[in-house]
């Protein structure tokens, strides 16, 4: 236990100095980072609970023969799809719904995007400043030990903002895509239920036109 804790105890001070290191650009990304990461797992916990992926079509077709007899937000679309009278009412009804549903993801997607994008422009810029610094240092040192202590300073900043920029970047970007397609399986889903729900009330209104047509 106590070869754990001392080992945990340096690895932090081992991070704190490169954290440090690192220059005035760390603090932005750790923010971008902790910005991109909370709203991933924001949007997938919202995508989980829309249920989905979970359930077989088989049931929820069960429930657009009877609305109304399940529960949970697949249900809900199934209810609210089949309240529609006509064709045109069942396509205006999922038409408000796509709308509803998928613009929040939509807008949570672009910012994940604009977070991605900048956590390696942001390590780019501490490249600059830190290779900034190292100029600075190389064209007004006298040379010895204070000099490349302040050159060593610079190239360190330089390549501890780029690493930590492409750090957040690259699983942010697998997140993105990962995210991205919950997103467009979702958007078929709605477009297969509807689909579905203008079906079932063809069948379902097939009869009374027979009778009226026969009257």
């Amino acid at each position: 236990m106590q070869t754990l804790i001392d080992r945990f105890l340096a690895l932090w001070n081992e991070s704190t100095a490169i954290w440090i290191a690192g220059g005035w650009c760390m603090p932005p990304i750790a923010l971008t980072a902790f910005c991109l990461f909370a709203l991933a797992i924001h949007v997938w916990w919202k995508f989980s609970n829309k249920g989905f992926l979970r359930i077989p079509e088989r049931v929820w077709r069960t429930w657009i023969e009877s609305p109304g007899t399940g529960s949970g937000p697949v249900a809900n679309l199934v209810e609210m799809g089949m309240t529609g009278r006509s064709v045109k009412e069942i396509a205006s009804t999922f038409a408000e719904l796509r709308k509803e549903e998928l613009a929040p993801f939509d807008r949570d997607l672009r910012m994940i995007r604009v977070f991605v994008s900048a956590a390696p422009l942001l390590g780019l810029l501490g490249t600059v400043t830190g290779m900034l610094a190292t100029f600075q240092a190389l064209g007004s040192g006298a040379g010895g030990d204070k000099t490349m202590g302040m050159i060593a300073k610079g190239i360190s900043e330089a390549l501890i903002t780029t690493e930590a920029g492409l750090v957040v970047a690259l699983p942010g970007l697998f997140l993105q895509y990962q995210l991205a397609r919950k997103y467009d399986r979702y958007k078929a889903f709605m477009a297969h239920l509807e689909s579905a729900c203008t079906l079932t009330f063809h069948k379902k209104s097939l009869p009374t036109k027979l009778v009226s047509r026969a009257a």
